[in-house]
């Protein structure tokens, strides 16, 4: 059996990982995050090159060994874009500490944290923080008030800031942060997506008004059918209505948003001009 020993520098290397060469692997990502993003490795690219200049210094000296772990690195990855630092973080903690001996547990870890990652970083930062932010800077707008947009630039800064930092938390705290990780995810998921449900229903009234406009003449007796009758049944009954019948059309087979927005434009102007529902 002619199986090539790996060097002594290519598992326990001499070359530590400093925070330095963290910080500037974490800007790499952060503004290339989903460069080279296809449907085979989705953001594996991405993730390489970010770390590819530390993945050189620790094994350049020994090529076959870099080309392992390169290999290893660039197997299928796709989490959320807002929390992969922190994926990043516990693989190059794995390796500063074991070299390419930690080989199969960066396989592990990545493997075992993209889905819950992707689960929590989804919720939190692609549904409900743009939803809450995104709905106040947009109704403020309405009232010509530019401070909701300064609200949503300043959120959004916030969050940029705290990327830059998730990193190197993530590579000081190493293995800890596996073993820790686990129920605090699934906390998490459960968390924000209740939150983002409650979010959308509570910004359903404010920022969806239509209403009614049909009356109904008895005699001298005028029945106004939104204020007389939904209202009585329930308050803001036809905005809830239209969301769920749009979010009931976006999982047909055939639909997508852009096909529900131009649905919902030609259907509204069609209705107002027959006065069947009116802006509230």
């Amino acid at each position: 059996m002619n199986s090539k020993k790996l060097k002594p520098t290519a598992t326990l290397t001499d070359k530590r990982i400093t925070e330095k060469d963290i910080r500037k692997a974490s800007l790499r990502y952060m503004f290339g995050g989903q460069l080279g993003w296809n449907y085979e490795r989705m953001m594996s690219v991405a993730y390489v090159r970010s770390i590819y200049p530390i993945l050189h210094q620790l094994y350049g000296e020994d090529p076959d060994t870099l080309q392992e772990m390169l290999k290893m690195e660039m197997q299928f990855y796709n989490t959320s874009p807002f929390l992969s630092a922190i994926i990043t973080g516990i693989d190059l903690s794995l390796q500063n500490e074991k070299g390419a001996k930690s080989k199969d547990a960066i396989a592990a870890v990545k493997t075992g944290l993209m889905g819950p990652f992707a689960a929590v970083g989804d919720a939190l930062f692609g549904a409900v923080i743009p939803t809450i932010f995104g709905s106040l800077a947009a109704y403020m707008g309405q009232q010509g008030n530019p401070v909701g947009v300064i609200i949503w630039l300043g959120a959004a800064l916030v969050i940029l800031f705290l990327r830059y930092f998730e990193m190197p938390f993530a590579f000081r705290e190493g293995k800890k942060l596996v073993s820790n990780l686990g129920n605090l995810l699934n906390n998490m998921t459960d968390a924000a997506t209740l939150m983002g449900v409650l979010v959308i229903g509570g910004l359903i009234p404010t920022v969806v008004k239509v209403t009614v406009p049909f009356e109904l003449k008895i005699g001298e007796k005028v029945l106004v059918l939104q204020t007389d009758l939904l209202d009585a049944i329930l308050p803001n009954l036809v905005p809830v209505t239209l969301v769920a019948l749009a979010y009931w059309l976006l999982g047909l087979k055939h639909m997508n948003s852009t096909r529900l927005i131009w649905l919902f434009l030609i259907a509204s102007i069609v209705c107002y001009s027959f006065k069947i529902l009116a802006i509230g």
